[in-house]
């Protein structure tokens, strides 16, 4: 059994809470710029032209790419033969408060949904724990800004309504959500599990690297039709216009019961950030 002190993960949450802010990951960066060079759209090339320029300067300053710096979703992957010496809680939420102090970015999160005051330190993070074999912890920081999480949806389809019903929903939920999330967008999808695991699924969806596939041809080309019908809708960059309103659409899927479909759309605008650290 490996031990990992508490503070560890403390060092590891703060590290990736700033870096995340900061550094566009190497794969949404390239997506963006191949979707610059396949924009025909001269207002949406200059959008984009300046989306690049702002990650680019972020990188260069290190500073946050956007104003918006999230709430802090922590997702770990904890080896069974790992034990955590210390409260696991406790250090990830130090950790977030020490990377939000440290880093200057903005605290954005209430401690209470309806009487809405700020924690000051952009605690509670967001933790979510996946138990695997091994004697490693792999930590996966994602900053989540809500002008794109306000415009995602979850609906509980008729198992009848099949994959064209997952496609009508997913569509009309991009089409809805307009310009509001600042498109391009990536789209992750949770289909199946239950309502909760729905969502889950459909958010560890943007973790994956833009530009790859569901293992399984039948939803990789789901994924592909997706991509197609989203961009055709015309939104285009921060809403005016082209080709380009969605850079990527990840499905991720679990088994459920025979008399469901959940469906989950959870929206990214174009920084989608994360970063990630094996300890």
């Amino acid at each position: 059994m490996r031990i990992v002190k508490a503070a560890l993960l403390t060092e590891a949450v703060k590290r990736l809470c700033i870096g995340a802010n900061r550094n566009l990951p190497p794969d949404v960066r390239e997506c963006i710029r191949n979707f610059r060079l396949k924009e025909t759209w001269p207002v949406a090339q200059d959008v984009l032209d300046k989306i690049i320029g702002n990650f680019e300067l972020a990188g260069e300053k290190q500073v946050p790419i956007c104003q918006d710096t999230g709430m802090a979703c922590v997702f770990l992957e904890l080896g069974s033969d790992v034990h955590i010496e210390g409260d696991l809680n406790a250090a990830i939420n130090e950790g977030v408060r020490q990377g939000y102090q440290e880093g200057y970015l903005r605290k954005s999160v209430v401690g209470d949904p309806l009487k809405r005051i700020n924690t000051g330190d952009n605690t509670p993070a967001m933790i979510s724990i996946d138990f695997v074999n091994g004697d490693s912890i792999t930590i996966t920081v994602a900053p989540k800004g809500f002008g794109s999480e306000n415009m995602s949806r979850i609906k509980m389809l008729r198992p009848s309504d099949g994959v064209e019903g997952v496609i009508d929903f997913v569509v009309s939920a991009v089409e809805e959500a307009g310009p509001n999330p600042c498109p391009p967008i990536v789209a992750g999808v949770g289909i199946g599990g239950t309502f909760d695991k729905a969502a889950l699924i459909a958010k560890k969806a943007l973790l994956r690297p833009l530009g790859t596939h569901n293992a399984d041809p039948y939803y990789a080309d789901l994924e592909n039709k997706l991509l197609e019908k989203i961009n055709a809708l015309g939104i285009g960059p921060q809403g005016f216009g082209g080709y380009t309103t969605a850079l990527s659409v990840a499905v991720e899927t679990l088994p459920t019961h025979i008399a469901g479909l959940p469906c989950a759309v959870n929206i990214n605008c174009h920084v989608c950030r994360h970063a990630r650290e094996i300890l």
